[in-house]
């Protein structure tokens, strides 16, 4: 049989793990918090990751069904730039990170190990395997050890790696009862987006313009429209994270027998909410690759030629947008609002009409 290491036990490794393991591979997944889990707040899962979710014979993770109540992006104050339904654009069901995580963790079957606390140091690779920490050998080392990768910097040392996007981010969970179907709020260098979870409670994420690296709280957006005093006061835990992104270009995704995957590979800003996705869709390509091929080497070449170009497109779509989104100055501000208002009404009038009514701003 087949053996393979994962290296990192987020959204990525453990969907890794389970996609292996539906492959027939033995897979070791090794962890280095002392404990099985994620932390963070909520996470959008968009149809191309359900797909591979449901393929995989993980249960939960429903195609979110069509916006029912008013959403879009607004100013401040409250007033609408766009409605969502305009834009026609695709809706992600949005879970807990931690719940989405024990969904994956549940199909972990016999040929699944989990090791905890357990710290990559060293890798070695040579024609039959690949070591780690002079202990542990197999076929195929998957690296989901994030953006920070040591794996990755074992590999590229001459890589920049991650780079500061400029801004930071705040993150929470508000249990409150409002009638509000989200969206994203922009301001100047601010922005502040709320969207309902599939157990009833709201995820919220605000980010704004500031140096690496200072702490602060996210008092500014208290004056902002409602409902986002309420979200703020109903939220328990405030995260702040700055927000970085991997340096293009991006490195080779392969290495002989080593596979750089999600962040580890290709960490991208927020803006388009697709980084967690595309760690599962990696998986989901991996698996697929290693099943059509009897030759590991060009398994894993075909999955580098397939991931590495798509997910440099949202690298750069995620920092542009991201930078579109921080704007400061005034002027640009009203331009970017009235592009985006202009966008809507175009894409409205050119959209067919749908048999499926729905609530507009």
């Amino acid at each position: 049989m087949s053996t393979a290491i994962v290296v990192g036990a987020g959204i990525g490794g453990v969907t890794a793990a389970v996609a292996l393991q539906r492959c027939g591979w033995q897979v070791t997944v090794l962890e280095r918090a002392p404990e099985l889990g994620e932390v963070g707040a909520g996470i959008s899962v968009w149809p191309s990751a359900v797909a591979v979710l449901e393929e995989l014979g993980v249960k939960g993770v429903e195609k979110a069904s069509a916006v029912s109540k008013p959403a879009g992006m607004r100013k401040p104050d409250g007033r609408w730039v766009v409605a969502a339904a305009d834009l026609g654009v695709e809706i992600p069901v949005m879970i807990h990170r931690a719940q989405l995580h024990d969904l994956i963790t549940a199909e972990f079957g016999p040929a699944v190990t989990v090791r905890t606390g357990y710290d990559v140091t060293t890798i070695t690779q040579d024609d039959t395997g690949v070591t780690i920490n002079d202990d542990l050998r197999a076929d195929l080392v998957v690296a989901a050890d994030g953006i920070r990768s040591t794996i990755r910097t074992t590999l590229y040392p001459a890589y920049e790696g991650p780079r500061y996007s400029g801004y930071t981010a705040y993150r929470g969970i508000a249990d409150v009862d409002i009638d509000d179907g989200g969206g994203e709020t922009w301001g100047r260098g601010q922005l502040f987006g709320f969207v309902p979870l599939i157990d009833g409670r709201y995820y919220w994420y605000a980010t704004a313009n500031q140096p690496a690296g200072a702490r602060s709280e996210p008092t500014a957006f208290r004056t902002w429209h409602d409902p986002i005093p309420k979200l703020l006061a109903g939220s328990e835990t405030v995260l702040q994270n700055d927000i970085y992104d991997l340096t293009l270009p991006l490195v080779p995704f392969v290495q002989g027998r080593v596979v750089l995957l999600g962040d580890a590979a290709h960490a991208m800003t927020p803006n388009l909410g697709r980084g967690a996705c595309s760690a599962i869709e990696d998986a989901g390509a991996l698996a697929r690759h290693l099943g059509e091929s009897t030759d590991l080497i060009t398994a894993l070449a075909r999955y580098d030629a397939e991931r590495r170009p798509a997910t440099t497109k949202l690298v750069k779509r995620s920092r542009g947008l991201g930078r579109v989104a921080q704007v400061e100055n005034p002027v640009v501000c009203a331009i970017r609002n009235g592009l985006f208002t202009l966008g809507g009404k175009l894409v409205s009038l050119r959209k067919p009409k749908s048999k499926v009514k729905q609530s507009r701003p």
